[in-house]
């Protein structure tokens, strides 16, 4: 095996300027991509102490077999170097969008001689204006037709016309007085091309003026007794409103905007745009993004502008839920983006604090955390990725036979005391909710003593069962735990699995694998083992693991949280005047039982039923 001194550049053959860097593995593929400000102070990081090392960072140092890099002269020049080597070598270990459909655009080719108005996927149509992204087709074609009304372009395709233009006979829509028919010559090209400008300029967030315009050139007409031009602009505006309805008005109307909201676990990250223009939503866009290394939430609305700006003309605005690092060169790569689109001005990258901008964005959010629990939970319920999830596990702890059936353990306290235990169970990948099992612990050095606890009491309903294999199996709810686990989970890293092995093995079991996941680096441990087991960051087996470890921890801590409301509502019943009634309206007014224990006298009386001399008799039991 190579070492990783044998390929480390000395720490003197780093330079300090500005760069990008590449890692490679022996077959000389990219693994991962980096900028920096200092190309010493950065890649000095991966060549620390292993075990100092994130997981994911150390799983891909101890893949490469080398690094190189590139000087450049400034942050901004990293920054483009940085994105186009992701864009052509796409590193493994850099952040990768997955589940990014091909969204509908709506699209006004202008470069033509006669444009034409379409509801397309494909981009780079030259001279072409695009509108969206939507995340319905039906929805753009529904607003393609309402404009229509007001703005009767062409919407046909190319042999349409021709063969209009060829046999002097306008199609269905000319005769309906959805296209002007430039075709037969009922419209000069010039002003069917007037059509088509003016079509743009209301999908771009010119629509309130372009309204009021078309309002009083209606009542100029009617002044002057043309009733039938005013009737044709009433239609006009008819439609416009129409289609305005359509979009939810969410900031004042001279706002062009675009709000990204992003929502992340250890695993993956979903992505929402909401693209805002003249103060209107105009369209919706989600990614999947998974985090292979570990990213904070600045590096991912970096990559995440960097990608969405790759086919999509920056605003002027872009409000972020994190700043990151080098916003001021991204700003400079997104405003050239614009400038070579044939817009003015720049693009500011910001967060919103406050007031319209910050309600947008915490719903743009919303719907990001929406996307992710959506995307954890089809991925849960894929039948095919939990078998093969189960296959990983067996293969990557060296086990007989895939663990089809799942026990996981988590003790949880509140600062040392009322320990509790939860002990859940997942079966062919999915949870059996109806086993799930608590435990009430009375005395227990510290979480490994829990742990060696729980686990020989759950034990000894097997070690029954194996002495005595001809009795008959027990009914109700103390059967589940007479069932054999493949795989015992502990939620804790090596010391907590030791002290689950020794709980096995002071039981007689020997038959039953057990292993650990450790939070933050989320580690396998194995008894005995002096490294942990690294499962790949995307894997399913991960993932599994990680969602029986995270309903634990919700379960043990509910159990640890109730046993509290149990304990100050026997505390309470002894306050003489104090009832039921009271106690309840105690806790639902405070809402926790840390902050009715920390209430002065003045908050308790601001619970109704309760005077200052019960506060008084309150504070005296709540204190002991």
């Amino acid at each position: 095996m190579v070492s990783r001194d044998d390929w480390r550049p000395r720490r003197g053959e780093i330079p300090t300027a500005p760069g990008v860097y590449r890692f490679r593995d022996d077959a000389g593929r990219v693994l991962y991509v980096g900028k920096a400000k200092n190309l010493r102070a950065r890649l000095t990081n991966y060549f620390q102490p292993l075990h100092s090392l994130h997981e994911r960072t150390r799983r891909m140092v101890t893949t490469a077999r080398g690094v190189e890099w590139t000087i450049v002269g400034t942050e901004l020049e990293a920054l483009q170097l940085e994105y186009t080597w992701i864009k052509e070598f796409a590193p493994p270990f850099n952040i990768k969008f997955r589940d990014d459909k091909t969204y509908p655009y709506l699209a006004i080719t202008l470069g033509d001689a006669v444009p034409r108005v379409m509801v397309t996927r494909t981009r780079g149509i030259r001279g072409a204006r695009y509108f969206g992204p939507y995340t319905k087709v039906w929805a753009v074609r529904e607003t393609v037709d309402t404009m229509l009304k007001a703005f009767p372009m062409r919407s046909c395709s190319d042999s349409v016309y021709k063969r209009a233009e060829s046999t002097n006979r306008p199609c269905l829509l000319g005769d309906i007085g959805k296209c002007a028919a430039p075709c037969v010559g009922r419209i000069a090209k010039s002003d069917h091309k007037a059509i088509a400008l003016d079509f743009a300029s209301f999908m771009a967030g010119n629509d309130v003026s372009y309204v009021r315009g078309l309002k009083k050139k209606m009542a100029e007409a009617a002044e002057a007794f043309d009733y039938e031009t005013a009737a044709r602009i009433r239609d006009q505006i008819g439609a416009l409103e129409t289609a305005l309805e359509k979009s939810t008005v969410v900031l004042a109307e001279d706002v062009d905007a675009d709000v990204f909201g992003i929502a992340h676990d250890q695993l993956s990250a979903a992505v929402q745009l909401f693209t805002v223009r003249g103060g209107r939503i105009r369209g919706v866009r989600g990614w999947v993004v998974d985090t292979e290394l570990d990213v904070s939430l600045g590096d991912l609305v970096d990559t995440a502008l960097q990608n969405a700006y790759d086919d999509l003309v920056p605003p002027r605005e872009i409000i972020v839920p994190a700043l990151p690092d080098d916003v001021a060169a991204l700003q400079q790569v997104l405003g050239d983006r614009r400038r070579a689109a044939g817009e003015r001005g720049g693009v500011q990258v910001r967060t919103a604090l406050r007031g319209d901008k910050a309600s947008l964005a915490d719903t743009v959010r919303q719907n990001a955390h929406g996307a992710l629990v959506q995307y954890t939970t089809r991925r849960a319920g894929d039948f095919t990725a939990r078998s093969q999830a189960l296959a990983d596990i067996q293969e990557a702890l060296g086990l007989a036979e895939a663990p089809l059936r799942l026990e996981c353990f988590d003790v949880s306290h509140f600062g040392g005391k009322g320990q509790v235990a939860s002990m859940v169970v997942f079966e062919d990948g999915l949870p059996k909710k109806d086993q799930y099992r608590r435990f009430a612990i009375e005395d227990a050095r510290d979480d490994t003593d829990a742990i060696y606890q729980v686990l020989r009491r759950r034990l000894a309903y097997l070690t029954d069962s194996a002495a005595d294999p001809d009795a008959p199996p027990p009914s109700g709810t103390r059967a589940a735990f007479h069932y054999r686990p493949g795989l015992l989970v502990i939620d804790g890293g090596e010391p907590q699995v030791n002290a689950a092995a020794r709980a096995l093995a002071d039981a007689g079991v020997t038959d039953i694998a057990v292993c650990g996941i450790a939070k933050r680096l989320e580690e396998v441990w194995l008894p005995g083992e002096g490294f942990p087991v690294i499962l790949p960051r995307a894997s399913d087996a991960l993932f599994l693991l990680q969602r029986l470890r995270d309903e634990a921890h919700r379960f043990a801590l509910r159990y640890q949280r109730s046993t509290r409301k149990r304990d100050i509502r026997t505390q309470l019943a002894d306050v003489p005047g104090l009832g039921p009634a009271r106690i309840q309206k105690l806790l639902a007014h405070f809402g926790s039982v840390t902050r009715l224990r920390a209430a002065d006298e003045a908050d308790l009386t601001a619970v109704d039923g309760i005077g200052s001399a019960l506060a008084a008799e309150i504070r005296r039991a709540l204190r002991g």
